[in-house]
C-alpha cells in the first residue's frame, strides 16, 4: 500500500520547507535571523477593524454558521470598492463571492472548472497556487516564462497554436508576486481580445493592487469593455488591511465563474466567520487613510532595502508595487542556485529570503525578499548582507559544500 497519494505525486518538493527548517535550527542555535522569507505582514489590523470584530463577537447570535457566498452587506462593500477604485460597476449577488483568502477561491475555483487533463496557461515564475491549484484539480500546464527578453502575447500565440488540447483558462497575476512587475490597460485590453477570440477563461489575481509606490494605481482587468464575458478577479484584505490572518477574499467578475465557485464552495464551507465578515464590511466602507499609510510605510521600508542593497554591492531594482523585492543572485553566486544562496545567506548573514525556485523554474536566478521587518531590522539585516558579500564567496561555497555533506 502506497504512503503517497495520487495528488501528492503530482506536487513537488516544497522547497520552503528546507530553508524555514534551516531557520528553525540556527534560531534554536541562538542566531538572530532576519526574516525576510515569508510575505506575511507585519503591521497591526487597524483599530477600528478590530474594534467592529469584537463589538460583533460579543453578540451570541454571531457565532452560527455564516454564508459560504458571504453575506450581503460585505458583497455590497466590495461592489462599493470596484466602483470607487476602477470605475467597475458588479452586481453583488452574481457578480462577487467572498472567499477564505483568495488563494481558497483559486483553488476552488481551479476544481470548478477543470477536467482531467485540461491545459491551464501559467506565467513562470509565479505564485505556487497559480499553477498547483490546477495541478491538484487534474489539470496540465503550459508555462509561460515570464523573463526579460519573452514576448507575452507572442508566447499566448505559441501556447494556442501548439497545446493539446486547447487551453481552457490563463492564470495572471499584476502586481506580480514575486516578480513586483506591473502592467497598463493597454496589456489586459490586449490579452481580453486574445482570449475572447479563442474562448479561453481568465483568472486575474489582483492581491497587491493597493501597494504601490510610484503614483500610479494598478489597473483591473475588469475596466477592459467586456472584461466580464471571460474574466474573474481574486482580491484580497490580506495586504491592504494588514489581515492576512483573518481569510477575506473576494472573486468579482464573470457570472458564469461566480456561479460554478458559489456551487463548489457551497458544499465545502460555511463562509467565514461572522464577525470577520462584518469587520471587514467595515474596512471597506470605513477611512481608507490606513491604507495609505500602510503603503507609505511599505515604501520608506522599499527605499531603505534597496539603498542598503546598493551599498553592499547587490544592485536590486526597486520594486514598483507589492511588499517584495525580486532580486538576482549576485554573480560570483549565481552557480549556487536560489535555494544553495538562501541557505548561504541564512548561514553566514543571519538573513532569511525566499528562494526563487519556489515560485517555478525561471525563478531559480533569484531570490524574493519581504518588506516585513521594520526599518532598523532592515538596516541590520543590509550590514550583514553588506559583510557576507565583501568575503570571500569561495570560502562560503567551500564552507555550504561541507555542511551539506555532514
Amino acid at each position: 500500500m502506497s504512503d503517497e497519494f495520487y495528488r501528492e505525486r503530482r506536487l513537488p518538493p516544497y522547497v520552503f520547507a528546507e530553508v524555514n527548517a534551516m531557520k528553525a535550527r540556527e534560531r534554536a542555535a541562538g542566531s538572530d535571523i532576519i526574516d525576510f522569507g515569508m510575505g506575511n505582514p507585519d503591521l497591526p489590523t487597524p483599530k477600528h477593524i478590530v474594534e467592529k470584530l469584537k463589538e460583533v463577537a460579543d453578540n451570541p447570535n454571531a457565532h452560527g454558521y455564516s454564508l459560504s457566498r458571504g453575506i450581503p452587506g460585505l458583497r455590497k462593500a466590495q461592489a462599493g470598492y470596484y466602483q470607487r477604485r476602477f470605475g467597475v460597476e458588479l452586481d453583488p449577488e452574481t457578480e462577487i463571492i467572498t472567499t477564505i483568502g483568495s488563494k481558497e477561491g483559486l483553488a476552488n475555483l481551479a476544481q470548478a472548472i477543470t477536467a482531467p487533463g485540461d491545459v491551464i496557461l501559467v506565467p513562470n515564475p509565479s505564485y505556487p497556487i497559480h499553477p498547483y491549484g490546477f495541478v491538484i484539480a487534474g489539470a496540465a500546464l503550459w508555462q509561460i516564462p515570464k523573463v526579460p527578453g519573452v514576448d507575452f502575447m507572442q508566447q499566448l500565440e505559441r501556447a494556442v497554436k501548439h497545446a493539446s488540447p486547447k487551453p481552457v483558462a490563463l492564470v495572471l497575476n499584476y502586481p506580480c508576486n514575486p516578480t513586483t512587475e506591473v502592467v497598463g490597460l493597454d496589456f489586459y485590453a490586449e490579452v481580453v481580445d486574445f482570449c475572447r477570440r479563442h474562448n479561453i477563461w481568465i483568472l486575474s489575481d489582483l492581491a497587491y493592487c493597493e501597494i504601490y509606490f510610484d503614483g500610479n494605481p494598478p489597473p483591473s482587468i475588469l475596466q477592459v469593455p467586456g472584461a466580464k464575458d471571460i474574466a474573474v478577479e481574486f482580491t484580497s484584505m490580506s495586504k491592504t488591511y494588514s489581515m492576512a490572518g483573518w481569510r477575506i477574499g473576494f472573486a468579482a467578475g464573470n457570472k458564469t465563474l461566480i456561479k460554478a465557485l458559489a456551487r463548489i464552495k457551497s458544499y465545502l464551507d460555511y463562509g467565514a466567520f461572522t464577525p470577520i465578515q462584518v469587520a471587514a464590511t467595515a474596512a471597506l466602507n470605513g477611512p481608507q487613510d490606513c491604507v495609505a499609510e500602510t503603503r507609505q510605510i511599505y515604501k520608506e521600508r522599499r527605499d531603505v532595502l534597496i539603498s542598503g542593497l546598493h551599498e553592499a554591492g547587490w544592485m536590486a531594482p526597486p520594486p514598483p508595487a507589492t511588499m517584495f523585492v525580486w532580486a538576482e543572485i549576485p554573480p560570483q553566486y549565481k552557480a549556487l542556485g536560489s535555494l544553495g544562496f538562501s541557505k548561504l545567506l541564512l548561514k553566514e548573514a543571519e538573513v532569511a529570503v525566499a528562494p526563487g525556485i519556489g515560485f517555478g523554474e525561471y525563478g531559480d536566478t533569484h531570490v524574493r525578499i519581504a518588506m516585513v521587518e521594520n526599518k532598523q531590522r532592515i538596516r541590520q539585516a543590509m550590514r550583514n548582507i553588506k559583510q557576507f558579500l565583501s568575503e570571500d564567496p569561495e570560502k562560503h561555497i567551500a564552507s555550504l559544500a561541507n555542511e551539506q555533506k555532514v
